[in-house]
């Protein structure tokens, strides 16, 4: 059951669903720019992807999902305690389908930056890409300890 206002459309004769109205234009766009449900006007899209973050004695180790990602597609950025994770991906298809040949393209990118535990450094830095998982392991700044000012 709904509760709340709802607009009733004289047209129709019937209450005016936002929602329904919302995925018929979606099917209007998908005939129009591509075949079927989702058509390729909807094929680039930026990802969130999932993030694992372990702070170790000495390093803070961060593990990204990047499925279908090449290590020359990304790009990893750090600055104090904030760290940069993007990348981009390309895939072409090609079909043969009665008599006309059919390309496809998709493109995707991901993206994620959030604060870390502690500060890093780059130095010592590592980075692997092994199954779509990235690791990367970052060494804890050492930062001196903090020092008491005398007031004057």
């Amino acid at each position: 059951m709904r509760y709340g206002l709802t607009r009733w459309s004289p047209a129709s004769g019937s209450v005016w669903d936002p929602m329904e109205e919302l995925s018929r234009m979606e099917n209007r766009l998908s005939e129009m720019f591509g075949e079927g449900e989702r058509g390729s006007w909807m094929d680039f899209e930026t990802l969130r992807p999932l993030v694992d973050v372990k702070e170790e004695d000495k390093d803070i180790v961060v593990k990204t999902d990047l499925p279908g990602v090449s290590k020359e597609d990304v790009d990893i950025n750090i600055k104090g305690d904030r760290i940069w994770i993007t990348a981009n991906t390309h895939r072409e298809a090609e079909e043969e389908k009665e008599g006309y040949s059919m390309k496809e393209r998709s493109f995707k990118r991901f993206a994620r930056s959030f604060s870390l535990p502690a500060n890093v450094t780059e130095e010592g830095a590592k980075a692997k890409l092994e199954d779509g998982v990235l690791t990367v392991t970052l060494p804890k700044s050492q930062l001196e300890e903090k020092q008491k000012i005398m007031i004057e």
